[in-house]
């Protein structure tokens, strides 16, 4: 015999299984976060370096100065509530703590020591200033001998508006790797504009994104052919502003007045116009549902 549910019954658990919510994955959990909202930079999460070993062919020193990295407000931040600005500033005959002399000064900082991570979203919020020569950089380093340690190139420019670069650096692949990807900007963008540059960092695989567009891709297997995956390990963040150098040089191919850099950003930097604006850093990582 055959029971039949009365037909209303029968429409109530029809609606019922037709409004069965859907399960949705856990939102990232954050690892760090810094809008740079306080007064200065939060000695706390990051560390302002101060040049020892030069390397790269580099053009400047760096400096633990408010004239070269600290937090700005206002018109300086670029229609962002606050900002990290890191700024090259022309100082010839400055004299380092190993008594190396420079004509220029900048920053950098990271947060080795205070903030590390192993896989993760790192992204960062950034504005570039446009000027050959000119090498910011947004990047993720392994504590230990490089490139052993693995090097994570999230975002680099050396002055060129146009185009940003992601990279990785390991083993057998390191310096002028094999293992990097040149991005051009869609037409009416550069690198003047407000721009998210990351890199989703798994075991498998770094997926690097400016403003959530895939530009790049590295596995695992890519990197075999040329030496052992090196990013299995904790790293920490670094954000600079460096001036000159060899990797500018080999795009621009400017030997004179100075490595990497021509003339006319040395003016640019005279007039206090080489700079770096950063809204904020983050670390995500994928939460456990």
């Amino acid at each position: 015999m055959i029971v039949r549910a009365p037909l209303r019954l029968s429409a109530l658990l029809l609606l019922a299984a037709c409004h069965v919510p859907a399960r949705t994955a856990p939102a990232p959990r954050v690892l760090f976060f810094d809008d740079f909202a306080g007064d200065s930079v939060d000695r706390s999460r990051w560390t302002v370096r101060i040049t020892g070993r030069t390397v790269n062919e580099e053009q400047q020193a760096y400096v633990d100065d408010t004239a070269t990295i600290r937090v700005v407000r206002g018109p300086l931040a670029a229609g962002s509530n606050g900002a990290l600005l890191i700024r090259g500033r022309w100082r010839p005959g400055h004299v380092t703590p190993e008594g190396n002399r420079f004509d220029f000064v900048s920053g950098r900082m990271d947060s080795r020591g205070k903030v590390e991570f192993t896989y993760g979203t790192a992204a960062a919020r950034m504005r570039l200033t446009a000027g050959a020569g000119l090498w910011p950089a947004f990047w993720v380093l392994g504590v230990g001998r490089w490139p052993d340690t693995g090097e994570i190139d999230v975002m680099e420019n050396v002055g060129d508006p146009s185009w940003v670069s992601a990279a990785v650096h390991g083993p057998g692949y390191s310096g002028n790797t094999p293992l990097v990807k040149r991005d051009t900007f869609p037409a009416g963008q550069d690198i003047a504009g407000w721009h998210v540059y990351a890199v989703d960092w798994r075991a498998d695989a770094m997926v690097f994104r400016v403003d959530d567009r895939e530009i790049y891709r590295v596995t695992r297997a890519m990197v075999a052919p040329y030496g052992r995956w090196a990013f299995d390990n904790p790293k920490f963040l670094i954000v600079n502003l460096a001036l000159g150098g060899g990797y500018p040089r080999s795009v621009n191919l400017t030997k004179a007045p100075y490595v990497g850099l021509p003339e006319s950003t040395v003016q640019l930097i005279q007039r206090d116009g080489a700079a770096v604006l950063v809204d904020w850093i983050r670390v995500t990582q994928e939460a456990v549902p």
